[in-house]
């Protein structure tokens, strides 16, 4: 099997061996590379603080069978509208992803698809994502509509803010919010302060990632947080690494659950916390290999945390 850049229409950061570019029928590869199938870390990203959300409210109030869906409504969510963000980003850069070497056998820049096509794709997927939030109660769906306000603004952030990773990170972790929601039937503390804590890991996982594109865009005038951090970003990774941590631990323990449930819920924070310090041991700013690689390990770290809250929350209820 052909790794992905040996394949003529592939995007370069694909991951090799993916199932567009190698099984997907060939008509329908440009509108699945446009939704990022063949790079799945985002919708891992955009998912994972749906499941800290569960497992928090879990943890606040007793399991109950719904949950079972949540997670399912939240994973066929995430697929849906990170598809329809990553068409809507690149229907707004497509003149940006053009001119970068990385980007520009994207469909839209490479002539794959339409533009009308693109917008076309992004409504199916964003009436997919609708479906599931409907199913979900009035607190989260009216979290969800407010969620399209930072997803329509992220693709500009970067034109006008050094900090485009942060519109990044309130649009990906607002799940944890919406995912508490539909369990809770509303907000409190635990979820906002959760929600601030993803959006420090979002800058330090999305920094990581920017450094790949960082001469072109010093070339083209867009801004990142790799570019405001240069020599730099270890540095500043440490303290958005720390901060992420520090207000997790401030969010679990705000759910009010203590004995074995938080020790388990903190033990999932501590393999969090230690891929993050890994992350920073291996991160090399010259080696863009090994950028991408530390990028899409971020997955794991966020794993991690969701499966031992969520075994919390189920503990919790057992125990209550």
């Amino acid at each position: 099997m052909k790794p992905a850049f040996q394949i003529p229409d592939a995007v370069r950061d694909a991951v090799s061996g993916n199932w567009v570019d190698h099984r997907a029928p060939a008509q329908w590869r440009p509108f699945l590379r446009l939704s990022r199938l063949d790079r799945p870390i985002g919708t891992w990203l955009l998912l994972l603080p749906c499941w800290w959300g569960i497992g928090l409210a879990m943890m606040s109030g007793a399991p109950r069978w719904f949950d079972l869906w949540i997670y399912i409504a939240c994973a066929i969510g995430a697929v849906a509208m990170r598809g329809a963000g990553c068409t809507w980003n690149d229907i707004t850069d497509r003149d940006i992803d053009g001119a970068v070497d990385r980007t520009r056998n994207r469909p839209i820049p490479s002539g794959q698809v339409r533009l009308r096509g693109a917008y076309i794709w992004m409504g199916l997927q964003t009436l997919t994502g609708l479906a599931m939030l409907l199913t979900l109660g009035g607190a989260a769906i009216w979290l969800g509509v407010l969620s399209l306000l930072p997803v329509a603004i992220y693709p500009f952030a970067k034109r006008f803010t050094w900090w485009p990773q942060v519109f990044l990170g309130i649009a990906f972790n607002w799940g944890v919010m919406l995912a508490y929601a539909a369990h809770r039937g509303g907000l409190d503390a635990a979820p906002v302060i959760a929600w601030f804590g993803g959006i420090a890991w979002t800058v330090f996982y999305d920094t990581i990632y920017a450094h790949q594109d960082a001469e072109y865009d010093a070339l083209i005038g867009v801004r990142s947080t790799a570019r405001l951090f240069g020599d730099d970003t270890p540095r500043w990774l440490a303290g958005f690494g720390a901060l992420s941590v520090v207000l997790l631990a401030i969010a679990i323990s705000a759910t009010g659950v203590s004995g074995a449930p938080w020790a388990i819920a903190m033990l999932g924070l501590t393999g969090f916390a230690a891929h993050l310090v890994w992350q920073l041991y291996r991160l090399d700013l010259h080696d863009d290999q090994i950028q991408l690689v530390l990028f899409r390990s971020n997955r794991d770290a966020g794993l991690v945390l969701a499966v031992f809250l969520g075994l919390s929350g189920l503990l919790a209820g057992a125990l209550s």
